[in-house]
Order: structure tokens, then sequence, then C-alpha cells
């Protein structure tokens, strides 16, 4: 199943204090990468970033998120949204 992670920051902080916390996310984010879980992320204009999850729900995907340092500290938390094929099309068009 995938998964739409949206970041939020719940507090503003001075990122220049939090520089070793922000290697120890880089390095777990780096694992989960290669670990097939995290598959794409990106930067909105605004700097929050969206991860693409491949897992098997939503609980799964919240609890693997829940390790990253950042969210340990509550320094941001996530959005999650299941990410279903669309079917719309099929559902208009008629097949002949």
């Amino acid at each position: 199943m995938k998964i739409l992670a949206i970041e939020k920051e719940l507090k503003s902080i001075d990122w220049k204090n939090e520089i070793n916390t922000l290697v120890d996310e880089a390095k777990l984010v780096y694992k989960l990468m290669l670990s097939d879980f995290l598959r794409e992320i990106y930067f909105t204009e605004s700097k929050n970033a969206i991860l693409i999850l491949e897992c098997e729900s939503k609980e799964i995907a919240k609890q693997k998120l829940q390790e990253l340092p950042l969210v340990q500290k509550q320094i941001i938390d996530f959005e999650l949204m299941e990410l279903n094929p669309y079917t719309g099309l099929s559902r208009l068009i008629n097949e002949k």
C-alpha cells in the first residue's frame, strides 16, 4: 500500500542548534530508503517534507515514522493518507 506522509512543524526552532539531530534524521531516512519503505521524498516550497511510503498499513507507517529523531523530539509530525489506485476513468468511460 502506498502512503502519502505530509510533514508539519509542531514548533518553531533554531535549526542551527539541531545539527546533530538533523544528521541522525538523515541517517535514518537513508536507511528507510534502502529498505524500500521510503520510496520518494520531496520538499514543498515552504520546506515541508512530502514522503511516499510503501508498507502494509497507515498504522505501520505511523510506527516507523515515530522512530525519526525530529518526530521523537516533537519538532515535526506527519499527516498520513492512503493512496489508492484511481478508478475514475473506468467508471466514466464505457468499454465496448
